[in-house]
């Protein structure tokens, strides 16, 4: 490795260009990679509510219908408008009251069933479906919801999932740019103050800026990432990867005095730091890499996104950052400044001169720590994870109030059931709390009626390859304890006449979701501690170190997700996984790093003495790293208007100040405390008995 990195430093210009030049391929896989805006994309195959949506898309083509709203217009210009959007490329069909009657038939003296389903309660608002030629969330579908808005003036409005895929698109695609821009200009005003260079920040940046490039023009690899690893993976790797960068920069100013030439000296740094970056990485790379076990896929797409930075953010360290300090160090040194760091001397003295109540602190926070957050309240329908002034949520707060439809269900049958069978199924589901609809081939038409006089679009929407669709609307939301209620007495009334059956749409997705990120919140949550667990106790050689170490960077955990129970914010579905592996596998390394100075230091200097000591050397590192990972994910959250996105950057924000404070004020009067047992544990954990 010094060999490499002797080289590297003596020809530092050919090393940068090198690397400027991996940035053409890198912005062409980042320009050439597909973006998912589609959550419910990620959920597992076998889920009943998944295959079910497999059938509308390929059967009845229907899995991503839109739903359009007028009010208070006249039937003529509501025809008017449908005429419109049936224009629009790839809209397949529009079906409103006039494709089953004759629009001049006023509302109130239409069949129950008509009105119920395309007349809101006062009259006053029509609602049509639109259909579409391509299936899902397809690019061509969403270029037509995009010229629907279009057309869409005063008092229309438009719902559905793909509306909502759409609406997320374009608020992402908008606002992702400002992310990056504050997140870096404050990270860069952090760093200003917290390091002593005004312009070694610019490097530092620049450096870790060529791994985010390289990172996210690899995942071209990958075919698609989800809108959320596109909206926080840049911040996260900037977050978690700075203080490679602060840590070799450090070494070099150490190894300079000892060598005749910057050359040598850098050379020499990159090789002292590579196996401990190396080793230091890995325990975030494990943090990462538990989110991959995820059943919802969502899981992997952000897990290795993010592993695959923190590797490209190593090797840019270890091969671009020294070209880059040997070439602007003049600059670097002519403006320097002093240290803005606040000195915790008093505080640090204090802590460990009532090193036993501390450690009792720490030992009390745990359990009411972890009670509190397994309460935490968390919401999974996308109405709560996106503003509320765009299309898709102004539309769907019309179908709740003035259509009693906050949740929509398909039901998709045998159409060899008999028609009494269907209609007696049909009464027993209109019977259920909370159904304020139900459209079905039956009710629209009624058994005596041949297929073959129906109108194609009626036909085709209720009758396609011997199966039969119904669509249920509910009065309860998606991911309420009402709709599960009522999905699972729909579930035995189905079931029971026909055992095949599928039960899909907005409600029965959403609860799939629920029992899958259940599963995923354990399993990640297992496999993160124990990996990282494993790794300690092969770097410490000890059994009991882990144990400390890990409880230390849990315990900030639970609180940073209890501080977000007892303020009674609800989180999505999301966070308490991401946060738990993510704030882990990043923050663990500040007891690491406090840990290892405590072992040095013991080897010359009495138990407290040696943590003071470490503590004060190991302070200004972690509240670095701390203070970056908080202005980068901090800056999303005050811009962000995806709260999906702007919770969890939120809660990482919060978790990473935890980390700093739970490590230097909790966990060094405990590693104080134990050191006696720690020193029998651990494999060389000192020289001599002190």
């Amino acid at each position: 490795m010094r060999k490499i990195a002797l080289w590297e430093a003596k020809h530092p210009k050919t090393v940068l260009i090198a690397a400027l030049l991996l940035l053409i391929p890198a912005f062409l896989g980042f320009f050439g990679t597909k973006v998912n805006y589609d959550i419910l994309s990620y959920l597992p195959d076998d889920l009943e509510s998944v295959q079910g949506e497999q059938v509308l898309d390929k059967t009845f083509n229907t899995a991503g219908i839109s739903i359009v709203i007028t009010e208070n217009m006249q039937p003529k210009d509501t025809l008017a408008l449908k005429n419109e959007i049936l224009k629009v490329d790839g809209v397949s069909s529009v079906i409103w009251v006039d494709t089953i009657a004759d629009i001049g038939i006023p509302a109130d003296i239409l069949p129950d069933t008509l009105r119920d389903i395309f007349y809101s309660s006062d009259g006053s608002q029509t609602m049509m479906l639109v259909r579409y030629d391509n299936t899902g969330s397809d690019d061509s579908q969403l270029k037509a919801i995009a010229q629907i808005k279009e057309l869409l003036g005063k008092n229309r409005f438009m719902s559905g999932l793909s509306v909502v895929v759409d609406d997320t698109r374009e608020i992402a695609q908008t606002q992702a740019p400002l992310y990056i821009t504050v997140a870096v200009v404050l990270a860069l005003i952090v760093m200003s103050a917290l390091m002593e260079s005004w312009f070694q920040p610019l490097i530092v940046l620049f450096s870790l800026g060529l791994a985010v490039l390289y990172n996210m023009g690899t995942n071209i690899f990958m075919g698609q990432i989800s809108f959320i690893t596109q909206c926080v993976a840049a911040v996260l790797q900037l977050g978690v990867t700075m203080d490679y960068s602060i840590f070799l920069i450090d070494r070099y100013a150490e190894e300079k005095p000892r060598f005749e030439t910057r050359e040598e000296a850098m050379a020499e740094a990159v090789a002292n730091s590579f196996t401990a970056l190396m080793g230091s990485s890995l325990t975030t790379v494990f943090g990462f890499l538990a989110l991959c076990f995820m059943k919802l896929g969502l899981g992997f797409d952000i897990g290795f996104v993010m592993a695959k930075g923190v590797v490209f953010g190593i090797l840019t360290v270890v091969f671009v950052l020294p070209s880059v300090v040997l070439i602007f160090e003049k600059q670097i040194i002519k403006y320097r400044h002093r240290n803005f760091v606040p000195n915790f001397e008093k505080l640090n003295r204090f802590s460990i001169k009532h090193k036993k109540a501390f450690a009792l602190v720490f030992l009390l926070l745990l359990a009411p720590a972890y009670l509190i957050q397994k309460d935490i309240q968390m919401y999974y329908s996308m109405d709560k994870a996106l503003p509320s002034y765009l299309t898709s949520m102004e539309g769907l707060s019309k179908l709740k109030n003035d259509f009693g439809m906050a949740c929509t269900q398909f039901v998709i049958i045998d159409d060899t059931l008999p028609a009494e069978k269907l209609i007696e199924m049909e009464q027993k589901i209109q019977a259920l709390d909370g159904v304020s609809s139900l459209l079905a081939y039956n009710s629209i038409v009624g058994s005596a009626i041949p297929d073959d006089i129906l109108p194609d679009d009626i036909l085709s929407l209720c009758k396609q390859d011997g199966k039969q669709l119904m669509m249920i609307n509910s009065e309860y939301g998606a991911a309420t304890d009402e709709l599960t209620a009522q999905l699972n007495e729909l579930d035995g009334i189905v079931k029971s006449y026909d055992p095949n059956a599928y039960i899909t749409g907005e409600g029965a997705i959403t609860q799939g979701l629920i029992d899958t990120t259940d599963r995923d919140f354990t399993v990640t949550a297992i496999l993160s501690i124990a990996a990282i667990f494993i790794l300690i106790a092969i770097c410490f050689k000890s059994p009991s170190l882990p144990v400390i170490l890990v409880l230390s960077i849990e315990l900030a955990i639970w609180i940073n997700l209890s501080i977000t129970v007892l303020g009674g914010t609800v989180a999505s579905f999301v966070d308490p996984t991401v946060v738990n592996c993510v704030q882990l596998g990043a923050t663990v390394d500040y007891a690491i790093l406090l840990t290892t100075r405590f072992r040095e230091e013991l080897r010359h200097l009495p138990r407290d003495e040696a943590m003071l000591k470490a503590v004060s050397a190991a302070q200004q590192s972690i509240f670095q790293s701390a203070g970056v990972f908080f202005a980068a994910t901090f800056g999303v959250y005050l811009v962000c208007d995806i709260y999906i996105v702007r919770g969890m950057c939120a809660l990482l924000a919060r978790g990473a100040i935890i980390s700093e404070i739970v490590i230097v004020l909790l966990l060094s009067p405990v590693l104080c405390v134990c050191e006696g047992f720690i020193a029998k544990t651990t494999t060389g954990w000192r020289l001599k008995k002190t």
